[in-house]
């Protein structure tokens, strides 16, 4: 695997778990609230030590056991088949939930104000719970361990990628967030909006997202069988 490709591949992991619907609204939510910087700054900040964390303990893992992620190994095809079945599960549920539905915003949405109105430990607590426990986010953490396994990288540069990794799953919240940091009241306006397409749309963008990862983690997975 070349640099090029393992960049690339921690980037779209990365990608398909900050595109977390709930955990960005409720970030806008707490944008749009009373001390806005305070609370936003503390979510944040939970969602990226907990994906790190996330990381670094798969990725441990996978030393411990020694586990073989070279492309057609039996544990690299097997999550690559496991992972890609889900996400596309996933995307093509989305997708047609989106369609089905419309305009009007998703379940989801109905008692996000209460959860944001919580105090700020109780957040932080349900937010990481909520990223580990999505089954869509677990199969993109194994599947970044498991690629960043397969480059045989020294520990140094394992720990770089894992960092990059985690910058790249937190770009959703950390834009947001400097925004109202550099100009509050000028970017107001966008953030009621943004939270409006999120409410709209949020089912139609993560399941275009999932579905390509799902074809494109299938397609390894396939790939692989055939060099077993």
């Amino acid at each position: 695997m070349t640099d090029t490709t393992l960049w690339a591949e921690l980037l779209a992991y990365g990608t398909g778990i900050g595109l977390s619907p709930i955990h960005i609204a409720v970030l806008l939510l707490l944008l749009l609230g009373p001390r806005p910087i305070w609370r936003g700054s503390w979510f944040v900040t939970g969602w990226i030590v907990t994906t790190l964390v996330t990381a670094i303990l798969l990725l441990t893992v996978g030393h411990v056991l020694l586990l073989d992620m070279s492309h057609g190994s039996h544990h690299r095809t097997g999550l690559d088949l496991l992972a890609g079945g889900a996400l596309v599960a996933l995307g093509g549920r989305e997708l047609l939930r989106s369609f089905a539905d419309g305009t009007e915003p998703p379940a989801w949405t109905t008692g996000i104000d209460r959860f944001v109105a919580m105090p700020l430990p109780l957040l932080l607590l349900l937010g990481a719970v909520g990223e580990v426990i999505s089954p869509d986010d677990l199969v993109l953490f194994a599947k970044s361990a498991g690629v960043v396994l397969a480059a045989q990288l020294p520990t140094w540069q394992e720990v770089v990628g894992l960092v990059a990794f985690t910058i790249g799953a937190s770009l959703f919240l950390l834009t947001p967030l400097l925004a109202v940091i550099i100009g509050r009241d000028r970017v107001l306006p966008l953030l009621e909006k943004g939270k409006q397409v999120l409410f709209a749309r949020s089912g139609l963008v993560v399941g275009g997202v999932s579905l390509g990862l799902g074809v494109y983690l299938g397609w390894q997975g396939i790939s692989g069988l055939h060099l077993i």
